[in-house]
């Protein structure tokens, strides 16, 4: 049984899932429900069914959403169609993609325009790989990690380029750039990789992790590649592995052999599901943070939703002073404002 929970620093919340989540709570306190989101906000279901409770209304299909309603694009990134149907229907539209994927969005487009062939690594099916294609269908193919580059044929060898899903299992993205580099020695990649920064320490903690443990945990939900991502490491590197969505999806078993139990949580899952992990297992020498490194990255709400805020902040101090002049207001304070505390504000 287990004697220690070793917990990996970092874990959960990236700086995306932060402002994104942030900026659904503004939204929420600003309107009345509901709310109308395109594609989940994080893949989590315990943060969608905490929205959904305030009246939020996640739709896939943006035609879904009524006329005038008010509209947010989930983290994931949404297609250059979906952006301006969201445009032309909703009342407010908050575009909540993460900066990291409209990078790679940026640059699909320019090398699009430059007349390359696009390499894109990614998941069939999941979100930011059905918006990511959509911005260059015609010069871009879907590869898998699984799959590899079967099938990929360039009209021209010497000018093919190579992107990738931001939430992929470094192993996953080497593999395909090491074959691509081998094909086409011209290749061009980003001078820094498109994996997210939350993403490679969060794996880099797995697999130190692992010669130290027994047994990793993930907490996540099936539908978080990241999440995914790191069960898989873990299981490349030899340790037993499983993801949870929380303590109940624990099967004893597990814990049988397990002296020390490694513990983590992908991007999207909420840290008081990760206590609850500990108090299930309940180690008899209880818990110790394992740190490999320190994240400090901040992302700004959405410029919508600020410019909205401002707006109305301004709005409301004119009517009422409501707050000093001089002095700064929740939105100035964002950086140090928490996206825990606000899912504490829409918990029932």
């Amino acid at each position: 049984m287990p004697e220690k929970v070793l917990l990996a620093e970092p874990r959960g919340f990236c700086a995306g899932v932060e402002m994104a989540i942030k900026a659904l709570t503004w939204m929420v306190r600003i309107f009345e429900p509901p709310v109308y989101c395109y594609h989940q906000i994080v893949h989590n279901q315990w943060v969608v069914k905490a929205f959904e409770q305030v009246g939020v209304i996640f739709v896939d299909d943006i035609d879904q959403v009524p006329e005038g309603a008010p509209v947010m694009l989930s983290a994931h990134g949404s297609s250059p169609e979906i952006v301006l149907g969201a445009a032309r229907r909703a009342g407010v539209v908050i575009d909540a993609v993460c900066p990291l994927v409209t990078k790679v969005h940026h640059e699909v487009k320019r090398m699009a325009d430059q007349g390359f062939d696009i390499i894109y690594v990614g998941h069939d099916g999941h979100d930011e790989a059905i918006g990511t294609v959509a911005v260059a269908p015609e010069v871009i193919a879907l590869v898998q990690p699984e799959t590899g580059l079967a099938g990929f044929n360039p009209s021209d060898s010497s000018k093919v380029a190579l992107l990738a899903q931001t939430t992929l299992g470094i192993h996953e993205w080497q593999s395909v750039l090491n074959d691509a580099s081998q094909r086409y020695p011209d290749l061009w990649t980003a001078r820094k990789s498109d994996l997210c920064y939350a993403t490679t320490n969060r794996q880099e903690a797995v697999q130190q992790l692992s010669d130290r443990t027994d047994l990793i945990l993930v907490v996540g939900s099936e539908n978080s590649s990241n999440t995914q991502a790191l069960v898989r490491v873990a299981e490349e590197a030899g340790t037993a592995a499983h993801r949870i969505d929380n303590a109940a999806s624990i099967q004893d078993e597990w814990l049988i052999s397990a002296r020390v139990v490694g513990l983590t949580a992908g991007a999207s899952a909420p840290d008081h599901l990760v206590q609850e992990v500990i108090d299930r297992i309940n180690p008899s020498d209880g818990f110790e943070l394992f740190s490999v490194t320190d994240e400090e990255e901040y992302f700004p709400l959405p410029r919508q939703l600020r410019g909205f805020l401002s707006a109305l902040q301004a709005a409301v101090e004119g009517g009422f002073t409501a707050r000093a002049p001089g002095r700064s207001g929740l939105l100035e304070n964002d950086r140090d404002w928490t996206a825990t505390e606000a899912l504490q504000l829409i918990r029932p």
